[in-house]
C-alpha cells in the first residue's frame, strides 16, 4: 500500500489524486490529521486513518500495511521539524514499508540562509542514518510562493520587497504527478536531481510578466531590509516569522534557488513543466481583480 502524509494538504491531496489515476483505491491510504475532512478520499475507497506527526503511535497505525511512504514536510522549521519528520520516518520503518519518498527542497541545505532548507537538509541526512531505501525530491520552489511575493501588487501597481534573486518557480500539479510517477511506476534512489521548471526568475521579471497579463503596469520597488521586515512586524507578523521570510530574500539573492533545470522532472511527468508565465496566467484568471 502506498501511504500519503498531509493527504488534505494542497501537495499530499494533488499526489493522491494523481495516483488514483493509474493505482486501485484500496492500495492507496491517506494519513490525516483530521480524516474528517478527507472523506471525499474515503468515498473513493481511498483508507484514511489519522496520522499527526506529533503523535508517533498514530503514524504507526496510519502506516499499517505500507510498502511505500510519500512523507510530506510540514510547516515547522528548526528541531521541532526535524523531530517531527524524524519520527515520520521511523514509524515508517517500524511499519515495514520499502521505501520512504521525501518532499525536500532544490534549496536543501545546512548552510542556508533560510531556515526550511536547512530542516530539508537535516531529513536528508536522517534518511541516509535509517538504512531504508529512500527517495528526496529535490523539489523547485512551489509557485505559489510567488503569488505571496506578489501580494497587492496586482491592486496597487507595486510590487515593494527587498532585493531578491532568480527562483525557480514551480508548479504544484507537476511536482504531484512526478511524486505520484516516482510512487507507482519509477523508482529514484537517493536525492534526486532538481526537480523544476525550465527558467529562474526575479521579482523584477515577475513585476514585467504581471504587466503584461494584467494590463497595467506593475513597478517592482526595491525596500531596505530592515525596513520591509519593520513593516511585517507593524502589521503583526510574528518576529520569528518575519526573520524567517527575511531568510527567503538573502537565500534568493545568494542564488539558492536560481539552478533550473526541466530535464527530470518533464521525463518524470512526460511533458515540459508549466512556466510561470502560464502559471501566473492561469492564476489571475481564477482571481479577477
Amino acid at each position: 500500500m502506498i501511504i500519503i502524509t498531509g493527504a488534505n494538504g494542497q501537495l499530499g491531496r494533488a499526489v493522491v489524486e494523481e495516483l488514483l489515476r493509474t493505482v486501485p483505491a484500496e492500495q492507496i491510504g491517506a494519513s490525516v490529521r483530521d480524516p474528517e475532512k478527507a472523506q471525499e478520499l474515503k468515498a473513493q475507497g481511498v483508507r484514511v486513518r489519522r496520522g499527526d506527526f506529533t503523535d508517533a503511535d498514530s503514524l504507526l497505525h496510519a502506516f499499517e500495511g505500507a510498502s511505500k511512504v510519500f512523507i510530506v514536510s510540514t510547516d515547522n522549521v528548526g528541531e521541532i521539524a526535524v523531530q517531527q519528520r524524524g519520527t515520520a520516518i521511523a514509524m515508517a520503518k517500524q511499519a515495514g514499508a520499502d521505501r520512504i519518498v521525501y518532499t525536500s527542497h532544490m534549496g536543501s541545505s545546512l548552510t542556508s540562509h533560510f531556515p526550511p532548507m536547512v530542516a530539508h537538509a537535516a531529513i536528508e541526512n536522517v534518511l541516509q542514518a535509517s538504512g531504508m531505501a529512500h527517495t528526496s525530491l529535490r523539489n523547485g520552489f512551489y509557485a505559489n510562493s510567488a503569488i505571496m511575493m506578489l501580494g497587492n501588487a496586482l491592486q496597487t501597481g507595486v510590487l515593494a520587497a527587498p532585493m531578491d534573486g532568480p527562483v525557480a518557480w514551480t508548479s504544484h500539479p507537476d511536482l504531484a504527478q512526478a511524486a505520484a510517477a516516482l510512487l507507482s511506476n519509477q523508482s529514484l534512489e537517493g536525492i534526486t536531481p532538481n526537480l523544476t521548471a525550465a527558467e529562474a526568475i526575479d521579482l523584477e521579471e515577475i513585476a514585467a510578466i504581471a504587466s503584461e497579463l494584467a494590463g497595467r503596469s506593475i513597478r517592482r520597488i526595491v525596500v531596505p531590509d530592515d525596513e520591509y521586515r519593520a513593516n511585517l512586524v507593524a502589521r503583526g507578523v510574528p518576529e520569528a516569522r518575519a526573520d524567517m521570510l527575511m531568510g527567503l530574500f538573502r537565500a534568493s539573492r545568494a542564488g539558492e534557488f536560481s539552478d533550473a533545470d526541466p530535464i527530470m522532472l518533464a521525463h518524470l511527468i512526460g511533458h515540459p513543466p508549466l512556466t510561470f508565465r502560464d502559471f501566473l496566467k492561469a492564476w489571475i484568471a481564477q482571481h479577477p481583480q
